[in-house]
């Protein structure tokens, strides 16, 4: 199976934290955040979106920054994935 996202939504798959912080303490399940990196896995065709024309300025392999409780999280084919607007990404890591 195969997520095509409609309009200005953007399919991302999260970069998984680190287990260790960088002084050398090993974080427990429960006190690791959710991540706010991910991956871009598919992007929709933008066009006329709730009657305003939206560019897509992100592509498939961008790694991004996106907002922490925005999108929608999907599980397929045992893979987890979050569904979320452009506007809802911060940014793009370079």
């Amino acid at each position: 199976m195969k997520l095509v996202p409609l309009g200005d939504r953007v399919v991302l798959k999260a970069i998984m934290a680190e287990e260790t912080t960088k002084s050398g303490i090993v974080l427990p399940g429960q006190a690791k955040e959710k991540p706010q990196q991910a991956e871009v896995v598919a992007v929709g065709p933008g066009g006329l979106v709730d009657g305003k024309e939206v560019t897509m300025q992100v592509k498939v392999g961008d790694k991004v920054i996106y907002a922490k409780y925005s999108g929608t999280e999907v599980k397929l084919d045992d893979e987890e994935y979050t569904i979320v607007k452009q506007s809802d990404i911060l940014a793009v890591i370079e």
